[in-house]
């Protein structure tokens, strides 16, 4: 609304109002968004926090832990472009299914059956992986 305010010499010269608002409220949402996303997490390798290793004082459990964990990234980075995108956005950023269907421009539904192919095809993978040689 101040955006609208400041601008309310130029009302004679614009067409609609409400047009002129809507537009307005939808570049604040925009920038928004992409203020939000610069703040996001990736999954590149060495940008995130090692987990809490301090319930095990083992070192080989340490280092089972850490390659568990590269080995999920790998398998993440393996899926498909839509999946990974689509897992991203829901498992590391924590967005809603409405707010990946706009980004995406998909159906809520297809952001689901994406996340679901996802998660089977990564747990699929992991288990594969752990019990190969048993």
């Amino acid at each position: 609304m101040i955006k609208v305010w400041n601008r309310r010499d130029q009302w004679d010269q614009i067409d609609s109002i409400e047009a002129f608002c809507l537009t307005i409220c939808r570049n604040l949402a925009l920038d928004k968004m992409k203020r939000m996303d610069n703040q996001n997490q990736s999954l590149i390798e060495g940008e995130h926090d090692a987990p809490d290793n301090s319930y095990t004082s083992n070192p080989e459990e340490q280092a089972m832990q850490q390659d568990r964990i590269a080995l999920i990234r790998r398998l993440i980075n393996s899926l498909p472009e839509k999946q990974r995108s689509v897992m991203q956005l829901r498992d590391v950023e924590g967005k809603s299914y409405k707010e990946i269907a706009k980004i995406m421009a998909i159906s809520e539904d297809q952001v689901k059956v994406n996340i679901f192919r996802a998660r089977q095809a990564i747990r699929q993978k992991y288990l594969e992986t752990e019990e190969y040689g048993l």
